[in-house]
């Protein structure tokens, strides 16, 4: 069992984040690789009274995978991954990142809703609902879940499924990290690949009212297979990009058909009906695509996100002024379509709320600098507030930061938020696992 100290020569870039903005320094740091290392290592906080924070990716931005002075779980060194094509399953360890999901299923023809950046950890990401490019085909990434190992806070190995502790295997579709260590997932998944048709497409910032109406509308007819989302961002300086677009504001448009390409090809054609300036929509490789707009780890990171049943013209010239505002070159302003299978059957069978909204907004607030940082995250604030009218009140938690507890609540309605808590009561009375976007224990 490994331990890393703030004396360790590798605890600096073990501490260290994809958000810049978040600099914690934890006691203690246990890399685990099985199981029995997470039990041991919870053992160690609870005998040396250290609060817990469990780490498998890093990639949230509100930092809930660090802490100071406590005792962080690492499960990045479970990285196995066993494909079984003939029940087109998957079972994996928890520190597998989406991108290595991707490629290991694409192997077989097989794929499942994956992160929309490749770099995230798939534990944190299905925990947490994990919602992707083919969530309208296929459903959220928590939806693909026949079973979950985890650790509880006692040092338990449990395991949940529909048939073993039904009701913790309820909670951990969208419950995130508060009730145990997951240390490893078995999911289903479908055929897809490894060539679909999908890739990027973009207009002059000039055009953004003409293009977000229109993107809108056909969004609003396309069939369940396609998956998209509007982008409002700075033309960043790539071959591909016209010179008399480089360092403007732009409008992007990501695609892709979870089907047959040449389907797909049929179905993007109104889309290219729009012109776009930048047309990289093809046959491609599908784990190629999900890393198509990977960012940059190391900068500073604000996030947030809403849900929209409508998407008026007034709400979206409110996109439209925030985004001639964005703070600097990194920071975008994301529309995604929901609505297919993400309202489907499924979305009964979990405990996150407004599964039926039909659209998600997701300002990134990104910069170089602490000073800028401070300044895309007032920019993603007033956003926020100008854009409320015409929000649900629900919210993803994996696309946001801390943003208190009545936004965790919001993320399952108080019914569902009572359930979960009384599943916390069972498996972490204590709340040991409360670094995180918390469900406190129901009172005993």
């Amino acid at each position: 069992m490994q331990w890393i100290r703030p004396d360790s020569p590798e605890y600096d870039e073990s501490r260290r984040l994809f958000n810049a903005m978040i600099d914690r320094r934890p006691a203690v740091i246990a890399p685990c690789g099985t199981a029995g290392e997470v039990a041991e290592a919870l053992k160690h906080a609870r005998d040396n009274e250290l609060a817990i924070a469990v780490r498998a990716g890093g990639h949230s931005v509100a930092g809930m995978s660090m802490n100071d002075g406590g005792l962080v779980v690492d499960v990045r060194p479970m990285k196995s991954i066993e494909v079984d094509p003939e029940s087109r399953t998957v079972t994996v360890g928890a520190g597998v990142t989406c991108g290595e999901f991707d490629r290991a299923t694409q192997q077989h023809g097989l794929a499942m809703t994956g992160g929309r950046v490749s770099t995230t950890g798939l534990a944190g990401f299905t925990l947490g609902g994990g919602s992707g490019w083919l969530e309208r085909a296929y459903g959220f990434a928590c939806d693909h879940l026949v079973s979950v190992d985890l650790v509880t806070a006692a040092g338990e190995l449990v395991t949940a499924s529909a048939q073993e502790n039904p009701e913790l295997f309820w909670a951990l579709h969208g419950g995130g990290g508060n009730f145990g260590v997951a240390t490893s997932f078995k999911f289903a998944l479908h055929d897809l690949g490894p060539t679909v048709h999908a890739g990027l497409m973009l207009w002059p910032g000039d055009a953004a009212h003409e293009i977000s109406r229109g993107y809108r509308d056909l969004a609003l007819k396309a069939p369940d297979a396609v998956g998209s989302a509007l982008v409002y961002l700075t033309a960043p300086p790539e071959p591909f990009v016209p010179e008399d677009m480089l360092g403007k504001l732009a409008v992007g448009m990501a695609y892709v058909f979870a089907g047959d390409a040449a389907e797909g090809a049929e179905q993007v054609k109104p889309y290219r009906a729009l012109n776009p300036s930048v047309d990289l929509v093809g046959d491609m490789n599908y784990a190629d695509f999900q890393c198509m707009i990977d960012d940059p780890p190391n900068l500073y990171n604000y996030w947030s996100a809403d849900y929209h049943n409508e998407l008026s013209d007034d709400a979206l010239d409110i996109f439209i002024d925030s985004a001639h505002s964005l703070p600097g070159p990194h920071s975008q302003q994301l529309i995604a379509r929901w609505g297919g299978a993400v309202s489907g059957p499924a979305a009964a069978l979990t405990p996150l709320q407004n599964r039926n909204a039909n659209w998600v907004s997701h300002p990134f607030g990104i910069e170089e600098t602490p000073e800028r940082g401070q300044e895309a995250k007032a920019w993603v604030k007033r956003f926020r507030h100008d854009i409320a009218p015409y929000a649900t009140g629900g919210v993803w938690l994996n696309f946001v930061g801390d943003e208190g507890q009545a936004r965790v609540q919001a993320a399952f309605g108080n019914e569902n938020f009572v359930r979960l808590s009384q599943v916390k009561r069972e498996f972490d009375p204590d709340n040991v696992f409360r670094g995180n976007q918390n469900i406190p224990p129901a009172p005993a």
